[in-house]
């Protein structure tokens, strides 16, 4: 056990209260700070992606004893269904019994900020944090940013305030700090599709569905209670925008033209449409995450990516298990854990962040073309058969704890693979013959000689 220490969290989503379990069983006396009311007196709902947690998640939350707990919300989806204009494919994700879990982002927030209350944690909710000083960790807090403000000092102070963080913005006014943000063309809204009226889901429950068509696309993730929350991403501005969709007739002419199967299962398509914002996507890196021994940055704070992977909560949990490694390994060293959790993560951060931009154009385009199709099968099928040799750059990802930087390196290396094999002669029609494995096995020696 580590000297306790008192410590103030800001920001009480799910990396901060997840942060905050982790700190208490650590034996720490934990604050945690939010500038919103308590998200479980609130409705939580219009600007929401629903979380795919997968194994990098489950990791850090059963380290803590609290993974069964969000089992029970969540629910397993084994496969992409793809729905293209004319028919539907399924795509499994991973190995047999491989799954990412769907969850409402409000319900595990809900349920996380109890399980941290549960063990041992304040919170302190609409508490507006302007100012951090970092060199002996005191959270300057007031009603607004011009008028009084109340200092209190910790020993230590976590920013875990998302991708426009307060504590990070103190920090980026040291010298030789790194910043940078890059917003996507692309905006997204949130739409539903309910319940049927016996309380079964309207679509496949155990699948991600997603509509790809290029530069936009639709993408809908199961609840517990029979809907399913969908996603529009879109560009701004152009032909098929949000920009064009101004009114009621030209959003449901959008949605029969080119989403058909969707028009029967959104019946409040304009309402939602209208009603709930339509949102920006943004990559934010900066460096460094750390300031002496006094104050981190973790999650969001210091590296949003887009959402493309569904990685951006396990990175954030993924964080919080690196940092507790090193508590555990350094003791009462706070400077040398800080360092060492910054330095092993910053790589890992970039990668997931290409990696999500990456499969923006995955999802959207590819998983609609033949060649990709074709693709995944090869691949399913060689590693199913050389396991040792073959883990596919998504199920590297999302099923394993290899570091990010290597799924990264890996997955490049294995795509000049198979942009070699498929460009055989007649490989549609002998894809899962034994002269393939023999190619990819070849490839495989030469490529790593």
């Amino acid at each position: 056990m580590q000297n306790p220490l008192n410590i103030a969290i800001v920001g009480s989503g799910l990396v901060g209260s997840l942060l905050a379990i982790y700190l208490k069983k650590a034996g720490h006396s934990v604050h945690v700070y939010d500038r919103s009311p308590d998200i479980r007196k609130i409705q939580f709902s219009g600007r929401s992606i629903n979380l795919a947690m997968s194994h990098r998640g489950w990791n850090a939350l059963d380290r803590v004893g609290v993974g069964d707990a969000v089992r029970a919300i969540s629910i397993p989806m084994d496969k992409r269904a793809i729905h293209l204009t004319d028919k539907l494919n399924f795509q499994p994700y991973g190995k047999e019994g491989e799954s990412i879990y769907s969850i409402s982002r409000g319900t595990l927030n809900r349920k996380m900020i109890d399980l941290a209350e549960e063990a041992g944690t304040e919170f302190f909710f609409e508490k507006k944090i302007w100012d951090v000083t970092l060199a002996d960790a005191t959270l300057h807090i007031g009603e607004t940013e011009r008028g009084e403000w109340e200092a209190i000092k910790y020993d230590v102070v976590f920013g875990a305030d998302g991708a426009f963080s307060r504590i990070r913005h103190r920090m980026q006014r040291q010298s030789m700090f790194d910043y940078s943000q890059e917003f996507l063309q692309t905006g997204y809204k949130e739409l539903n599709i309910p319940a049927n009226p016996d309380g079964t889901h309207r679509l496949d429950k155990n699948s991600f569905h997603i509509w790809p068509r290029g530069d936009y696309m639709l993408i809908a993730l199961p609840n517990l209670d029979g809907s399913f929350t969908c996603t529009l991403f879109m560009p701004f501005e152009g032909e098929n925008s949000f920009a064009s969709l101004t009114d009621r007739k030209k959003v449901e002419d959008f949605f029969e033209k080119h989403l058909p199967d969707t028009v029967d299962v959104i019946p409040n398509l304009a309402e939602d449409f209208f009603k709930n914002p339509t949102s920006t996507l943004v990559t934010m890196k900066c460096y460094p995450w750390t300031y002496d021994d006094k104050v981190a940055l973790i999650g969001d704070a210091c590296h949003a990516i887009v959402p493309f992977y569904g990685q951006g909560m396990n990175a954030g949990f993924e964080d919080i298990t690196v940092l507790n490694d090193f508590m555990e390994q350094f003791g009462n060293d706070w400077e040398r854990i800080f360092k060492e959790y910054e330095k092993s993560r910053k790589p890992n951060a970039d990668a997931i962040a290409e990696l999500s931009y990456r499969n923006f154009m995955e999802m959207s385009s590819k998983t609609a073309d033949e060649k990709f199709l074709l693709q995944k099968k090869i691949e399913k099928r060689f590693s199913d058969k050389y396991p040792e040799k073959w883990l596919p750059l998504y199920s590297r990802v999302t099923f394993s704890l290899d570091p990010y930087s290597q799924a990264l390196d890996v997955g490049d290396f294995q795509n000049q693979i198979m942009e070699e094999i498929l460009k055989m002669d007649n490989i549609e029609t002998k894809w899962d013959s034994p002269e393939i494995d023999e190619k990819i096995l070849e490839l495989l020696n030469r490529k790593r000689k």
